[in-house]
Order: structure tokens, then C-alpha cells, then sequence
């Protein structure tokens, strides 16, 4: 058995195995190896993307999801005892909650694979998806310059340790006091964007609309990146806001194609970490 809590979690051999996984999946392979299994989920009423793809692949491969709210884990009521509980019955645990300490407090209690989907400062799950959705159009993802535009939030986080995972060359764009430590932030987006090769966004707090209004991803600006160069904003992503409309109708925008290959890889993200 083996957990998901950052991405760092997995090597990346495991994450290239993943990825065969994923295409094994996709070939047909793997029909109802979940048979018999239950996967526990904590989810808020707010999440859409990372629910129904792993609801629907449990279901794809036979097993059974229980769904609880994430508040349910808040209550009086101490972790150490729900998940004493829960291991009688649950094959996999699923959480996504802000605090990533309730996770790892879980996982040191937990018998099952305790799967992360999504903290305030990362979401394996989403970036393992579009790493996987890079692989399929790019001859080595790891020679491209990334770009991300956003806040120092849990996306920005999640590239950057993909990028120290797999020593591709990532910077930010950002209005100041935004900046993630570590990477080369700038301030002007004609500069930023040029040379790069992926394009990354994440939507934007309403505190720091201001503060971005300069930052905002457009086709004019995109024609600066270089040839071949592609938009993957992380959903939801808000048209005039940190992307323009314009950018979103064309053919750099790569994210609901992106999207769909999250289904398949949260399915090989269960059967690595049961280790079937």
C-alpha cells in the first residue's frame, strides 16, 4: 500500500509506471479491479472536477464510493478513532481539505491508502494529470519553460515541486507580494512570456484582482511564447480575469482536452497506491 499526499510522495519510475498505468486503463485493461472495494471520500459541496472523476472511475473499475463533507472531519470527535473506525471497511481514504496536517494526521493512522485531493498548498492529483496530458503531445515535457501566473497558492506550489521533481524550468508572473520563494518572479508579462513553452494559471482571490490586472494571460501575449506553445489554466478559470476571452476561443487553450485524461489517471493513482 502506498499513500498520495505530495507529489514527492512517488518517484518518478513510479510516476512513469502511473502513466503506463494510465494507458493500460485506456486500452481496456484493469474492468473491475476495484470489485468489492469501498473508497471513502471527504469532499466540500464545492468541488466538481476532482469528485466526479474519481466517483466515476471507482465506478468504471466496480467498487463503491461512500461520501462524506469535508466538515465532517472537524468535529469533536478525535481523528485517531474515525480512522481506528474506517479501517474495518475502507479500502482507500480520499480527502480534500485546506489543512494538509489533517491529511498526514490520517495517514498515521490509516491501514488503507490515504489519497490527497487537494490541500491550500498542493494538489497532486490535478498536476499528475496535466504532467500525463503533457506527456501525450510533447517528446519530453521536462525541456519545455514553464510560466505560471497566479498567486502563492496551492497550484503555484504544485508546479514548483513538479519542477523540482523533474528539473523542468518553471517561473511565475505575478502582481508583487505574490511571489513564490524559490522561482524567478516577474512583473512585466511581455517578459515573462516570452520563451516559455507552457503557459499556467490559477484563478485569482478577489484581494488580488488589483494586483494582477497586468497579469492577464491574452492571444496577443501568447503570440510572444514560442512556437508551439500552449494555455493550461487550472479550473475554474475566470474569463477577464486572469485570461482573457480572446485566449480561451483559441487554439493555445488546451484545458478541457487536458482535463479528460483526469479521469483515467486518478484511476491509476487507486490501483498504484493498493499496489493492484
Amino acid at each position: 500500500m502506498k499513500n498520495l499526499i505530495r507529489l514527492t510522495d512517488f518517484s518518478i519510475d513510479e510516476i512513469n509506471n502511473l502513466f503506463e498505468i494510465v494507458d493500460e486503463i485506456s486500452q481496456g485493461k484493469y474492468a473491475n479491479k476495484l470489485n468489492g472495494k469501498t473508497i471513502v471520500m471527504f469532499f466540500p459541496n464545492s468541488s466538481i472536477r476532482t469528485r466526479v472523476t474519481f466517483e466515476k472511475g471507482v465506478f468504471l473499475l466496480g467498487g463503491q464510493t461512500i461520501l462524506f463533507p469535508t466538515e465532517t472531519l472537524d468535529k469533536k470527535e478525535n481523528l485517531q478513532d474515525v480512522i481506528g473506525y474506517l479501517n474495518n471497511w475502507a479500502d482507500i481514504v480520499i480527502v480534500r481539505h485546506k489543512d494538509i496536517n489533517v491529511i498526514e494526521k490520517i495517514s498515521r493512522y490509516s491501514s488503507v491508502p490515504v489519497i490527497n485531493a487537494m490541500t491550500n498548498i498542493n494538489h497532486p492529483c490535478e498536476i499528475l494529470s496535466d504532467l500525463y496530458a503533457l506527456s501525450k503531445i510533447r517528446d519530453n515535457f521536462k525541456n519545455d519553460k514553464f510560466l505560471f501566473c497566479g498567486v502563492n497558492g496551492n497550484i503555484g506550489y504544485a508546479w514548483k515541486e513538479a519542477s523540482e521533481l523533474f528539473g523542468f524550468e518553471l517561473e511565475q508572473c505575478c502582481g508583487k507580494g505574490y511571489e513564490i520563494e524559490g522561482i524567478v518572479s516577474h512583473y512585466d508579462i511581455e517578459k515573462a512570456v516570452k520563451d516559455k513553452d507552457v503557459i499556467c494559471t490559477d484563478s485569482l482571490p478577489a484581494s488580488a484582482l488589483d494586483a494582477f490586472k497586468k497579469c492577464q494571460i491574452t492571444k496577443h501575449l501568447m503570440n510572444m511564447a514560442n512556437e508551439g506553445a500552449i494555455l493550461n489554466p487550472c479550473p475554474p478559470f475566470f474569463r477577464g480575469e486572469e485570461v482573457s476571452q480572446d485566449i480561451i476561443d483559441s487554439d493555445y487553450f488546451v484545458g478541457y482536452e487536458f482535463k479528460k485524461c483526469l479521469l483515467q489517471v486518478q484511476q491509476a493513482i487507486m490501483l498504484h497506491c493498493l499496489m493492484l
